[in-house]
């Protein structure tokens, strides 16, 4: 079978030794200059053609909203052109046109009328003169005019550019296997996007091997100091694995998810058309992040954004649930414009960005309520029976210290003198108010010392009462008994 290699003469073929330079330039560099300019003319030419077709796409637009302009100018005068310039400056409308093209339908429609007042303007007619009417309709019509030749000018530049994008073969118009009117060729589907780092459902923790070494802590107080936050960690093995915990990862929209989010409500084709655009929209922790960015943008006050970010996640969860090619057949059915279908997904728009709207409220509140001190650190025995007291020191330990009494076997003086004279410099760091508290051993006084102080200071009190052995939950361990042991020295 004769082999077809007609479609190989567009390819171009180039030798290093085709280009040439000046002696004084290293060959290597022309090389890497002249590859990075045939890249970036074959983007630049992507870059326009696009720009064209969204051109192409949007004037008819643009010209029948300039069309009702003129009529109802020519209809109501020149005080129904300045009451829609106002209205198009103060509240446009969000549709947007294709990208790559920016702003808004209504910012280009404006931009048109502005343009139409500075022709007149140009001509020496103010306002209130009669023929500001005339000459705003003759301008408008003037602008209509122009725009089927910009449309058919655009349409032009169009073939051109695609006829030269089409006479040479570039990498994406490669394909593997040979031509041939039988059978047809393996083409390798483009690998899935990765998800969101956070999302649910994948795997994100990563395991390290821990070498750790035991130590051993005397303490004067175990209870205490079991039970406070800074306790040493358990000892751990040579072949356990720590396991960091990334359960708290929230999923951030990317770039393109970013501009997905700012789609209007409502435009399912525009979202359609984005997606298929943006392979890598569609990926889980996509709906999450989008969620995530309207609860954020609802703080901020940015309501419409919030329920845009709403709007758009749950277009990606109703795909989802709807299996494998859900995300087409959801599309489907809302640019088909169901009734059913469209209101029940719209309700469910709105009553998820009601509840954003509620959570948003009640987190404000409690912050407001944190910030003023609402809140309160105070001390509760766990059990009913238990009662609360405090081992306060009457001074720093004394030179000679005899230690008596069960419990005390095996204990070394000197230990037992650090953990006292830490004890003492915790107490003597306090305020004197708290220190008044403690020396009462009334628990009621030192819990409304700790109500007055932010709750960052109150917990921090707490802490040091716990691991200077200050505060006991129980009767039993061993209790500051300095004042005594001064009598009983040898």
């Amino acid at each position: 079978m004769p082999l077809n290699y007609s479609k190989w003469d567009a390819l171009e073929v180039s030798d290093d030794s085709d280009i040439e330079g000046h002696p004084n330039v290293d060959h290597k560099s022309l090389v890497r200059w002249k590859q990075r300019q045939i890249h970036e003319d074959r983007e630049a030419r992507k870059h326009k053609i696009a720009t064209l077709k969204a051109d192409i796409q949007s004037n008819p637009i643009i010209q029948e909203r300039l069309r009702e302009v003129r009529n109802s100018v020519k209809e109501k005068g020149v005080a129904f052109f300045s009451a829609i310039v106002e209205r198009l400056e103060k509240q446009p409308s969000p549709e947007r046109p294709p990208a790559p093209l920016e702003g808004t339908y209504d910012g280009m429609l404006l931009s048109l009328l502005r343009r139409t007042a500075d022709d007149v303007k140009e001509l020496g007619i103010a306002s209130g003169d009669p023929r500001l009417d005339e000459e705003l309709i003759k301008s408008l019509d003037e602008h209509l005019e122009r725009m089927p030749e910009f449309m058919e000018k655009a349409k032009k530049e169009l073939e051109y550019e695609e006829a030269e994008q089409k006479k040479k073969i570039t990498s994406e118009d490669i394909r593997p296997g040979f031509s041939s009117t039988v059978g047809s060729s393996y083409i390798p589907s483009k690998p899935e996007p990765a998800p969101l780092p956070g999302a649910l459902g994948t795997s994100t923790t990563h395991k390290k091997k821990a070498t750790t070494t035991t130590v051993e802590y005397e303490v004067l107080n175990p209870k205490s100091v079991a039970s406070s936050s800074t306790a040493p960690p358990p000892d751990l093995n040579e072949d356990d694995e720590i396991q960091e915990d990334e359960a708290d990862i929230v999923p951030e929209v990317t770039p393109v998810i970013a501009e997905f989010s700012k789609l209007p409500l409502g435009g399912f084709q525009a979202s359609w058309d984005f997606i298929r655009a943006h392979r890598d929209v569609v990926v889980p922790g996509a709906s999450d992040a989008l969620l995530v960015a309207g609860y954020r943008a609802e703080r901020e006050g940015k309501h419409e954004y919030a329920k845009r970010c709403v709007h758009q996640s749950l277009l990606l969860q109703y795909g989802e649930k709807l299996g494998r090619d859900g995300i087409s057949v959801f599309f489907g059915k809302m640019i088909d414009a169901d009734p059913r279908a469209v209101m029940v997904f719209m309700k469910d728009v709105d009553d998820t960005y009601n509840h954003i709207v509620t959570r948003v409220k009640v987190n404000k509140e409690e912050e407001e309520a944190f910030s003023k001190g609402t809140e309160q650190i105070q001390l509760v025995p766990e059990n009913p029976g238990a009662e609360i007291s405090f081992n306060v020191p009457d001074g720093p330990p004394p030179e000679n210290i005899k230690l008596e009494g069960p419990g005390t076997e095996g204990m070394e003086i000197e230990e037992v003198r650090k953990a006292l004279q830490m004890q003492w410099e915790v107490f003597e760091s306090f305020e004197e108010d708290m220190k008044a508290a403690l020396k009462s051993q009334k628990l009621d006084s030192v819990n409304k010392v700790l109500g007055s102080m932010k709750i960052e200071d109150a917990e921090r009190v707490v802490e040091l009462l716990q691991i200077s052995g200050m505060l006991s939950f129980s009767e039993n361990g061993i209790r500051d008994q300095t004042g005594e042991l001064a009598d009983d020295v040898d």
